[in-house]
C-alpha cells in the first residue's frame, strides 16, 4: 500500500501514515463489494467496471479526510462513483453503441422474452440521470435519504427526481405497449413495506 500511496501522490512518511492506512483498509474491505456491484450494473464489461472501482478507490485514497465514516462511506463511494462512471461513458460511447445489440438480447429474469427486450430498450431510452435514479433503488437498494446522500442533493429534491423518473419510465413503458411496473422500481427498499 505505501507504494501505492507514493504513486498516486501521498507521502509514505509521517505518524499518521500508519493510521490512514489501516482506516483505508477497513473502509476498503467494507464497501469493496457494493462499490463493484454498483459499477458492474453499470458498465458494460467487466473489466471496465473493474476501471472505474479502481478511480473510485484511487480517488477515495487521494481525498480520504472527506471520507465519512461508517455506512455514509459507501454513500459517498456511491458518488465518486458516479461521477468516475460519467466521465468514462464520455469516452466509451462509440464501444457503448457496439454493444447495444448484444445487452438488447440479454432477458429480464422472469419476464416474457419479447416484455423483457421491450423493458430493456425502454429503460436504455431513458435520460442517464432517470436510469441512475432508478438503478439506484432497483439494484443498490437505496431509500430517498441514501439517493440524496449518493447525488449530493436534499431528500426532498431526490423525492421528487425519483417521481419523475419512474413517471417517465411508466410512460415509456405505456407507450411500447407494457402496462406491469417491474416491482423493484415501485418504491425505494425501506419503503416498500409502509406502503399499503
Amino acid at each position: 500500500m505505501k507504494e501505492i500511496a507514493c504513486d498516486i501522490g501521498t507521502p509514505a512518511t509521517g505518524p499518521s501514515m500508519d493510521d490512514r492506512k489501516t482506516r483505508f483498509e477497513e473502509m476498503y474491505a467494507a464497501t469493496y463489494s457494493p462499490i463493484l456491484g454498483y459499477a458492474l450494473r453499470r458498465c458494460s464489461s467487466p473489466e471496465d467496471a473493474a476501471d472505474v472501482v479502481a478511480e473510485t478507490f484511487t480517488v477515495a485514497w487521494r481525498r480520504f479526510e472527506e471520507v465519512p465514516a461508517g455506512e455514509k462511506a459507501r454513500l459517498w463511494l456511491y458518488g465518486v462513483a458516479r461521477r468516475v462512471l460519467a466521465n468514462h461513458r464520455r469516452g466509451e460511447s462509440r464501444r457503448r453503441l457496439r454493444t447495444t445489440q448484444l445487452r438488447d438480447e440479454i432477458a429480464v429474469v422472469g419476464a416474457d422474452p419479447v416484455d423483457a427486450l421491450a423493458i430493456r430498450r425502454t429503460f436504455g431510452d431513458l435520460s442517464d440521470d432517470d436510469r441512475e435514479l432508478l438503478g439506484l433503488v432497483a439494484w443498490e437498494s437505496l431509500d430517498h435519504s441514501g439517493i440524496a446522500a449518493v447525488l449530493g442533493c436534499s431528500k426532498g429534491a431526490a423525492r421528487v427526481r425519483l417521481h419523475r423518473a419512474r413517471r417517465r419510465f411508466s410512460q415509456a413503458l405505456h407507450a411500447a405497449g407494457i402496462d406491469l411496473m417491474p416491482p423493484t422500481m415501485n418504491h425505494p427498499m425501506s419503503e416498500r413495506g409502509s406502503l399499503t
